[in-house]
């Protein structure tokens, strides 16, 4: 028996299986690409996203040895939805966190209810990144679309829609959308009622590891899967990622590197609540929302410029090390790294090539590199955006650690950990020992297991 994780990204999706014992069969990556239309705007086109599940679906499957898939789980990026009509056709692309077009959204919202109680409702301070806003720019400016939808869903449940099975979003996920209530595990109707969305236009709340339903076979048949595979939800990517690295108890903390950077920790006693309410954390943006094991919330820190930033520049000035891999075989991503130099750039960069994650949750700032000289190099110039990117996640890290988190060691995931000198920059700069990088594959596949394995319910079904 084995078990799928589905990892649905905002640069590409992977689909990885397991034998019980956590030993990896098989993977599959599949990537797509972010349209930016206007200025502000970052969208994924969803039916393509989809499509590209299912290869990877079929490809991880194809080479599993035919060991039979049990269940799978969906781990997700957050608060981008998808508008889908009463037979699921899908109406409208994903805004993803990075789109920031609802800024102007913001204000009426956070007038009436007051921006604290939207904190204290949802564990996140008001943003547009977050699905809520997104929402209210789509009611405004594309009436049409607002009005033919059934439904919203973040691409867990769109995914369970297309498996066939009642859509389901796991609480870690919905906290993300700013419409969820943290305390209370269910959808706001305080919230909902402001913005004329009920919640038969939303998924079914579920905490991470039920069941959410069977594949039928028609559809399982299709993606070479045997008879009465469960579907069992996983939730937010970053949070479930954490427990994939085996972080389950406060003190340690995880580092990824995907499209964005991020710190996401395991934290037993951080509660939203009326006493529990600290200035700290809400003047610095810091959330507070569920954690895919039972009574343990979480926060993340993030700087919304991350992996991406390395492949703006391999896309803008790396094509001589995209010649050299098609050549050699290698990773153009590993080539690059390769060639950092060894001391510091004497270059300062603002990463704010994208709106700024947290503290600032800035949309219009920019990004700048300063310190330039005709004797500077393209590596060294790549370094300084890597250093920039590192910079600001030491300011979260201060951030978090003067609001009482205790982080004394992080675990590096995603695909930046496959790097020993992009982790070890990361470490110096944040003034932590070295960051253990989790060994063997689990750096970059254990993140996809946390939603097969949550809480070992699934070996109890």
């Amino acid at each position: 028996m084995s078990y799928l994780g589905l990892d649905i990204g905002t640069s590409g999706c992977k689909a990885v299986i397991f034998e019980q014992d956590g030993t990896l069969l098989s993977s599959s990556f599949r990537e797509y690409l972010l349209k930016t239309p206007h200025p502000g705007w970052s969208e994924l086109d969803s039916g393509e996203v989809i499509d590209s599940c299912f290869r990877v679906i079929r490809g991880a499957v194809k080479g599993s040895a035919g060991s039979p898939v049990k269940a799978m789980g969906i781990s997700s990026q957050g608060e981008a939805f998808t508008p889908v009509g009463k037979d699921g056709e899908i109406f409208a692309n994903a805004m993803v966190s990075s789109d920031n077009r609802a800024e102007k959204n913001l204000n009426d919202l956070c007038e009436l209810f007051g921006r604290e109680r939207l904190y204290h409702i949802t564990g996140h301070t008001a943003s547009p990144i977050f699905t809520l806003f997104k929402l209210i720019w789509l009611k405004e400016n594309s009436p049409e679309i607002w009005s033919r939808s059934n439904a919203f869903y973040c691409f867990e449940e769109l995914i369970h829609l297309k498996l066939g099975i009642e859509p389901a979003i796991s609480w870690p996920l919905a906290g993300r959308t700013m419409l969820f209530d943290i305390i209370r595990h269910s959808w706001s109707k305080e919230i909902l009622n402001e913005i004329d969305l009920s919640e038969k236009n939303l998924a079914r709340p579920l905490q991470s590891g039920a069941i959410a339903g069977i594949i039928p076979d028609e559809i399982a048949a299709g993606l070479g899967l045997g008879s009465g595979v469960k579907v069992v939800t996983g939730g937010h990517d970053q949070t479930v990622g954490v427990l994939g690295a085996g972080i389950i108890e406060p003190g340690s903390a995880m580092y990824a590197t995907g499209t964005v950077d991020c710190f996401c920790p395991a934290l037993s006693e951080f509660r939203q609540s009326e006493e529990l309410y600290s200035e700290e954390l809400y003047s610095g943006n810091l959330c507070c929302y569920d954690f895919p094991l039972p009574e343990t919330y979480t926060t993340v820190a993030y700087s919304l410029a991350g992996g991406n930033i390395l492949k703006w520049f391999r896309d803008e000035f790396g094509q001589k090390e995209i010649d050299e891999a098609e050549k050699s075989g290698k990773d153009p991503y590993t080539i690059l790294v390769d060639n950092l130099p060894k001391e510091p750039t004497g270059l300062l960069a603002l990463p704010y090539f994208t709106p700024s994650g947290t503290p600032y949750f800035d949309t219009t700032t920019r990004g700048a590199v300063t310190g330039l000289r005709l004797s500077t190099t393209r590596y060294e110039f790549m370094k300084s955006l890597l250093e920039g990117v590192a910079y600001e996640m030491r300011l979260n890290l201060e951030l978090m650690e003067g609001s009482g988190m205790v982080i004394n060691e992080f675990v590096a995931t995603g695909g930046g950990a496959k790097s020993a000198k992009w982790t070890q920059l990361k470490s110096d700069i944040l003034n932590k020992p070295r960051l253990p990088v989790l060994k063997k594959q689990a750096a970059l596949e254990l993140p996809c297991l946390h939603a097969v394995l949550i809480r070992e319910k699934i070996f109890q079904c």
